[in-house]
């Protein structure tokens, strides 16, 4: 269908029936935005039916479309069409920054802001806060400081402004700019907000300096802003990476002296802080209480135990916990992984098969590095007849194998041709492997498999 010529789509289309509304245009588009040329085809056929009319949504979601297929051209027809129609907004303005940020196509994406009044569009502190988001978010954060200091006298910026510059510089990272930015922010005065405080108090811990962050909390004005569970949870995620365990439970108890109550993701930072410590008493202390607080454990809380006591050779506590908490909480990619690779490094494969027929139950996809753990365990042991079945049954799915994963049910002894060479060729077939292998080893290897069909 993708590759029909417009006259066959638009034919089907006609004799489907189909009545279109804003609402059924609106959601094919969606469904098929990443099919750019195709879902195009639909919206000129939809605009072209009686009685109908896109909406601002509909033009907006083929302008994502199209620039996620770099069709920038037929992008700025549809853009031209809306000025003509009066439909055209900051926001449409601010989908094309993203997008062109987002491809590191940086200077048309600040052309874009800069064309904005020839479009009959004001450009205001939104735009440029969509500007600069859409830098700092591809990477380009130094483009943003320098369209920010060239712009600042013309808008005046806000918190969100300054949080969008401090998030930026932190993912750089560069803290003497984040702090720079942050002092700036209060000399000018305009008060940091929520959001503010949050990412600063982030950035400070990701660069080892607790303290200061602990400072930058104690500091706020909590009749205006108060700390809220996730400002806490960072500060105690970072005392537990740390080892200062007594710190992390001290600053848990303050939250709850502030009248703060803790989110599972809080509750996690202090498991985590625990697991760390080798304190595992604590932590089915914790889990408890979260039980006795109606707050639910989620995933991540089950990895964090999990890691913790595989990491400290408890693989048989691990194996309990794993029983107890997919009672209460559901698994993820990352849970059956973790679990799977204990099992093979144990050399328990009928266990790991166990997980994994589990999981299968629970009707979750494996990822690939899922496939690929249990994959590799097999073929350590010598089952290179399983592994390749599991192969093809992740080829079948679409999920590409990596180099190291396709290798090691295809290095010598060539024994089960019968099973290696149809998912060899289904690898071919659906282009899912590159043919050019990093080493001449397993080019080889692919040679003499197929020599020996």
């Amino acid at each position: 269908m993708v590759s029909s010529p417009a006259i066959v789509l638009n034919t089907a289309l006609d004799q489907c029936g189909m009545r279109v509304s804003p609402e059924i245009v609106e959601d094919v588009l969606k469904r098929f935005e990443n099919a750019g040329i195709l879902a195009y085809r639909f919206f000129k056929w939809a605009e072209k039916q009686r009685n109908y009319e896109h909406s601002i949504r509909a033009y907006h979601t083929m302008i994502e479309s199209l620039a996620k297929t770099r069709q920038y051209q037929i992008m700025w027809d549809l853009v031209n069409a809306m000025r003509n129609k009066r439909m055209l907004n900051v926001e449409t303005f601010c989908i094309m920054m993203r997008k062109y940020a987002r491809a590191q196509k940086v200077e048309e994406a600040v052309y874009t802001f800069n064309v904005m009044e020839k479009y009959d569009v004001q450009p205001n502190l939104a735009a440029l806060n969509g500007l600069l988001s859409a830098l700092c978010k591809s990477k380009n954060v130094r483009k943003a400081q320098e369209i920010f200091d060239s712009m600042k006298d013309r808008f005046i910026p806000d918190s969100k402004t300054y949080s969008i510059l401090l998030e930026g510089w932190g993912k750089d990272p560069n803290l003497p700019k984040a702090r720079e930015i942050f002092r700036e922010m209060i000399d000018v005065g305009c008060n940091p907000d929520i959001v503010t405080y949050g990412i600063m108090v982030d950035i400070l811990c990701k660069a080892g300096r607790v303290d200061e962050a602990l400072g930058i909390v104690k500091g706020m004005d909590y009749r205006v802003c108060q700390p809220t569970s996730f400002i806490y949870s960072v500060l105690v995620h970072t005392y537990g990476v740390e080892n200062r365990i007594e710190d992390a439970v001290d600053t848990f108890m303050e939250m709850e002296r502030n009248g703060i109550h803790a989110d599972a993701a809080l509750y996690n930072a202090l498991i985590g802080a625990f697991c760390k410590a080798n304190k595992f008493k604590n932590v089915y202390r914790v889990l408890n209480e979260m039980g006795s607080k109606s707050v639910k454990p989620n995933s991540r809380t089950c990895n964090i135990v999990l890691n913790g006591l595989i990491g400290r050779g408890k693989t048989d506590e691990a194996f309990k916990v794993f029983r107890r908490m997919i009672k209460v909480c559901e698994p993820d990619a990352d849970t059956y992984t973790m679990m799977i690779k204990m099992f093979c490094e144990r050399g328990e494969l009928e266990m790991a098969f166990k997980v994994w027929k589990y999981m299968k139950l629970k009707q979750f996809i494996p990822s690939m590095h899922t496939f690929s753990v249990l994959i590799n365990g097999l073929c350590d042991k010598g089952n290179v007849t399983e592994a390749c079945v599991l192969l093809e049954e992740m080829l079948e799915k679409g999920i590409q194998p990596s180099n190291v994963t396709f290798e090691s049910c295809y290095r010598p002894p060539f024994g089960d041709l019968e099973y290696k060479v149809p998912a060899l060729f289904l690898a071919l077939k659906t282009k899912l492997i590159l043919v050019t292998f990093e080493g001449i080893g397993c080019v080889s290897y692919v040679l003499v498999i197929c020599s020996a069909i």
